[in-house]
């Protein structure tokens, strides 16, 4: 019974990280893309519509050449991932489904995976990687 009530806390945790996470993520890819790099490991991957992007520098760089846009959350789903896994590394799965409208485009639904690491020492959740595809 304890590995349930463990397990249980990791997933309300998962899910309280998860809320936090896609609101500052969406907030910083909507209005302070520049920055977006923070969010990120230093060697975080990301596919973005199959074209592969590694390091959290070009992963900024990609981002920067997007139109500006106005992301919308239909969606949210977050669990953790057993450390057993993770080499100790608290990491939880982030998928959200939504809708984001680039200047001068009608809006897309869209499909977005990250894995969040918080290392043992670290406060700081960061992006090790991330898939982001339309749904169309």
């Amino acid at each position: 019974m304890a590995a349930v009530s463990t397990f249980k806390v990791a997933a309300d945790s998962a899910c309280h990280t998860g809320e936090a996470f896609h609101k500052l993520y969406y907030e910083t890819f909507d209005k302070k893309r520049n920055k977006i790099d923070t969010l990120y490991h230093d060697t975080a991957t990301m596919v973005w519509n199959g074209h592969p992007v590694r390091g959290a520098k070009q992963i900024t760089e990609f981002l920067e050449h997007l139109p500006t846009s106005e992301t919308t959350l239909e969606n949210l789903v977050c669990q953790p991932v057993i450390d057993t896994y993770t080499e100790g590394q608290t990491t939880v799965l982030v998928t959200i489904y939504g809708n984001v409208k680039f200047n001068g485009h009608k809006d897309k639904s869209f499909t977005a995976n990250f894995t969040l690491a918080r290392p043992n020492q670290s406060k700081v959740f960061k992006i090790i990687s991330n898939y982001f595809r339309y749904q169309e």
